[in-house]
């Protein structure tokens, strides 16, 4: 039996498909915590803090916070004029990156923000602060109140269901201490909603020293694994950062030709020291794009892969990739496969930086969806037929389909047989032996202007 999609909605009930609701038009929250520092100490937060502005249009950037890392290990809280140099650059540039969806203006209340607004630089600077000024779970308590914390718990507070992203750069304890503030002030069960709203991504763990041997139960990224590991989601990345800091070095000729140099956020991109934007698979991880699902880690995406597993500390568990176990090879061969994708998408946009003007992403559409991950269920033993011909690019460019199986997502581990992988319409052959696993069909659209760009839509059967 075949089943054509064309009409999706008669042929499978609403629930196949994920809700779309108004609210779904709304960007990701984040706050960043970065250990930003001078250029001659470690650049690298600085170029991911450059190519985070240059998406702030898919992004509702809560909070840019100065705090502790590896390359901040305290008593350097001046170095938050470092973010306010990237805002200063944003703001030259913002003229023609608001080009690149045709926004005239701002808006009085910038709270809520869609897909496509980029917020002012007035906005931006008003929620950048300082968070804890020294590293590790000691310092936490009653003297290590700051505003970084205090603003991690304000965006919390707000009536706004949308998860609270808290990008970790370099140490997390401005998010420990946030909430050690609010264990202190309220009952269990506020502590567990609030804590309920959080999501972290960290890179590596870095409330302690980076050398080898400083044990991790000095980290109070260790007690937020252990006090709370049934309330708060935490990723542990140690695939990610490594691939994007390896494999930007080797390829800095890119990154000098089109990145540097590209309108005033080019200007002051830095040439890297140890390794380039170590911290960007935090910001990817959340970037919507039709990849994506932030709140399911072990799908894959541009900002890596991850299991839910014990930590490198052998005490704690988190969504993690560490060397030891397989997600981190499936990790790397995934970043493999994205990053020119991804780099991509990075210098057309800074190209839209310097001139106003520049290539932008193909609109895909599977089944008349887009952005959202299409959910299906049939039966075992049927053919299933996606359609993407809705699929369109906003400059009229050219476009070429791959359609893939992403077997490290799902739980059906044998073969899928694909027809059409290279065109707009793609046949399913669904196992006869699928009955309650899932596999995961991945549609990959790129245009021929110049840094060719991808779209995406991820397809998950789950056959019934």
């Amino acid at each position: 039996m075949r089943i054509f999609l064309l009409l999706a909605l008669l042929l499978f009930p609403l629930s196949a498909l994920m809700a779309i609701s108004p609210a779904d038009s709304l960007k990701p929250r984040v706050i960043v915590l970065t250990d930003i520092s001078p250029n001659n100490v470690e650049p690298d937060d600085m170029e991911s803090m450059i190519r985070l502005l240059v998406h702030a249009d898919l992004l509702e950037i809560e909070g840019l916070v100065a705090t502790t890392g590896w390359s901040n290990s305290g008593g350097n809280a001046e170095w938050v004029r470092l973010i306010h140099d990237a805002i200063d650059a944003y703001e030259e540039d913002l003229p023609n990156l608001r080009k690149r969806s045709g926004q005239d203006d701002f808006k009085d209340n910038e709270t809520r923000q869609k897909f496509g607004y980029w917020p002012s630089p007035g906005y931006l600077r008003d929620r950048t602060v300082v968070g804890s000024q020294s590293r590790g779970m000691e310092q936490i308590g009653k003297d290590n109140v700051s505003a970084g914390s205090d603003l991690i718990i304000e965006m919390a507070n707000e009536h706004d269901d949308r998860p609270l992203w808290i990008l970790v750069w370099g140490g997390g304890n401005t998010l420990a201490q946030a909430i050690w503030q609010v264990q202190q002030e309220r009952t269990d069960q506020q502590l567990k909603t609030f804590l309920g709203k959080l999501r972290a991504y960290t890179i590596t763990d870095q409330d302690r020293s980076y050398k080898d041997g400083t044990p991790y139960n000095i980290s109070s990224h260790q007690w937020m694994r252990q006090e709370f590991k049934k309330d708060l989601f935490f990723i542990w990345d140690e695939c990610a950062w490594k691939f994007q800091n390896g494999t930007g070095r080797g390829k800095w000729n890119q990154y000098a030709t089109h990145i540097q140099g590209h309108g005033t956020l080019g200007g002051m991109y830095p040439k890297y020291k140890y390794g380039v934007e170590g911290d960007t698979p935090s910001f990817l991880h959340v970037l919507p794009n039709g990849l994506t699902n932030p709140e399911q880690p072990g799908w894959g995406s541009w900002g890596g892969y991850f299991e839910w597993a014990m930590g490198p500390d052998e005490e704690t568990y988190a969504y993690t990739n560490h060397d030891e176990m397989e997600a981190y090879s499936i990790c790397r061969n995934q970043l493999e496969h994205f990053y020119p994708a991804t780099f991509n998408n990075f210098a057309a946009r800074m190209d839209w930086a310097a001139e106003g003007t520049g290539n932008r992403n193909p609109v895909v559409r599977v089944n008349g969806d887009r952005l959202h991950n299409v959910k299906l269920s049939p039966e075992p033993g049927t053919s299933v037929t996606l359609v993407a011909s809705g699929t369109s690019d906003p400059d009229g460019d050219n476009l070429t389909y791959s359609w893939w199986v992403m077997s490290a997502a799902g739980t059906y581990n044998k073969e899928v047989t694909l027809s059409g992988e290279n065109s707009d319409q793609l046949t399913i052959e669904v196992p006869s032996d699928s009955a309650d696993k899932s596999f995961h069909v991945i549609l990959e659209v790129t245009d021929d202007g110049t840094h060719n760009l991808t779209g995406y839509q991820r397809v998950i059967i789950e056959p019934k």
